[in-house]
């Protein structure tokens, strides 16, 4: 196994703990490289193209790409002809010219209207094809900073809003009104803040967070190194730690994505070289794969998505 874990490392392809390999198709990107890329099961790099900052991607249901170009400007791209099918700038649009505004979350809805949140000015909106504002929702934001108001934000079924505000350290879910309709502080569990991005850092800085079928969410907790699943009433009932899978250290966890057999993909972003950049991870808390490719990618691994995964939620 170890001999066959050096090939898959000298080839820059993904990894796997498991006794056989299991090769994902995903779409990752990575700002140290500026790579945006959709890899194949051979681990290698099937479509790329350059970004410069990232937080949030999609691969929409037309194939099409959803994601940054900058830190303000979202694009659809059409990986078969690299052209550019839609795009918006949040720096420029619905009364934001002059304004510092960072986009860190946006995500294209059934109705094919576009949810963006902008951090900043604290507020979610939601857009049409020609960028025409279509609905705002006002977030409570304690000290609004256009770096830290949010990271990732998705609208749920039931037409709310949960949203990942990493500078407070707290998971809010918003309704369509822009009431606070459960809220969830994460807790540094008795620890001093430690600063840095790497497995030393120490916060509740989240990046993340997916609403479980149960009724529970499931929460990225960034510097934390750490994966908690907590309950409407706050309770955590279950907690994946820095060094809870064998071999593998956590630094900062960023996307959380759902398999449909229960498996949880983490993004592992600042781990270091010797670290996976992606885990996938059984309840258990066995390791069931991982992608590590320092080729193509770098330490700043942020957002991934698996493509072979049907019903997985993200």
């Amino acid at each position: 196994m170890r001999l066959l874990s050096l090939a898959f490392l000298l080839l820059a392809a993904p990894i796997s703990f498991a006794d056989e390999p299991i090769r994902r198709r995903l779409l990752v990107s990575d700002e140290s490289k500026g790579r945006l890329a959709i890899v194949n099961e051979e681990g290698k790099i099937a479509w790329e193209t350059k970004i410069r900052s990232l937080h949030d991607l999609h691969m929409l249901e037309n194939g099409n790409v959803l994601a940054h170009r900058t830190i303000t400007q979202i694009v659809e791209i059409d990986p078969k002809t690299n052209k550019v099918v839609w795009e918006y700038d949040a720096a420029k649009k619905n009364g934001n010219e002059g304004k510092r505004v960072e986009v860190h979350a946006f995500q294209r809805l059934a109705d094919g209207v576009t949810m963006i949140a902008e951090s900043g000015v604290s507020r979610i909106i939601e857009v049409d094809r020609e960028g025409k504002l279509l609905r705002e929702i006002k977030l409570q934001a304690k000290r609004p900073d256009a770096h830290r108001d949010t990271r990732l934000v998705r609208k749920l079924a039931t037409g709310n809003y949960l949203v990942c505000h990493e500078g407070e350290g707290a998971v809010r879910e918003y309704d369509g009104q822009g009431k606070v309709v459960w809220d969830y502080a994460v807790p540094l569990f008795d620890r001093k803040p430690a600063g840095g991005h790497g497995p030393e850092a120490w916060g509740n800085q989240i990046f993340s967070a997916v609403r479980l079928k149960n009724g529970n969410t499931l929460i990225g907790g960034g510097n934390g190194h750490s994966v908690i699943e907590v309950t409407p009433a706050k309770e955590i009932v279950w907690h994946l730690k820095q060094n809870d899978l064998p071999g593998i250290t956590l630094a900062w966890v960023t996307t959380l994505e759902v398999l449909a057999n229960g498996n949880i993909v983490i993004g592992n972003c600042h781990a270091g070289p010797n670290q996976p950049q992606i885990v996938e991870a059984t309840r258990d808390k066995k390791v069931a794969w991982t992608f590590r490719d320092f080729t193509n990618f770098g330490d700043s691994t942020t957002n991934s998505q698996i493509l072979d995964a049907k019903g997985s939620l993200r």
